[in-house]
């Protein structure tokens, strides 16, 4: 199921992002529903997607203790994408929850060709290796 674009706007991440170009990135998200224990990453697995929430609550596990609860607005995977390791963490849904997912080859090109994102993304896996 396609994603709205407007929906992106309630994520930090794309903030600025033009209407135009915030439609180019919705085109190439995908709409998944997720129910409670559902595991959206497993840490020490390939990761090939990254996720933005829509709506619900997540929890981010390392090495099995809880290091972080995510909720809408937050986005996750690019750790795994960018710098093409396997993931870092679990993050497991602890309610409904709807999500937006993006190819890691798709992510990682629009990356690349916006610099500003690319700053936001890496200030944020910086700031999550610190935790």
């Amino acid at each position: 199921m396609a994603v709205d674009p407007s929906q992106l706007r309630a994520c930090a991440l794309f903030e600025g992002i033009t209407d135009d170009d915030l439609t180019v990135i919705a085109e190439k998200m995908e709409r998944r529903e997720v129910v409670p224990g559902e595991h959206l990453t497993r840490e020490g697995a390939s990761g090939y997607f990254f996720f933005v929430i829509f709506e619900g609550t997540a929890e981010v596990s390392r090495d099995g203790a809880r290091v972080n609860t995510l909720g809408a607005g937050d986005f996750f995977g690019e750790t795994a994408v960018l710098e093409t390791v396997r993931r870092t963490a679990t993050v497991t849904a602890t309610t409904n929850m709807i999500v937006a997912a993006m190819f890691g080859a798709d992510f990682a090109k629009l990356a690349n060709e916006s610099p500003e994102l690319c700053a936001r993304i890496r200030q944020v896996m910086n700031e999550r290796r610190a935790e």
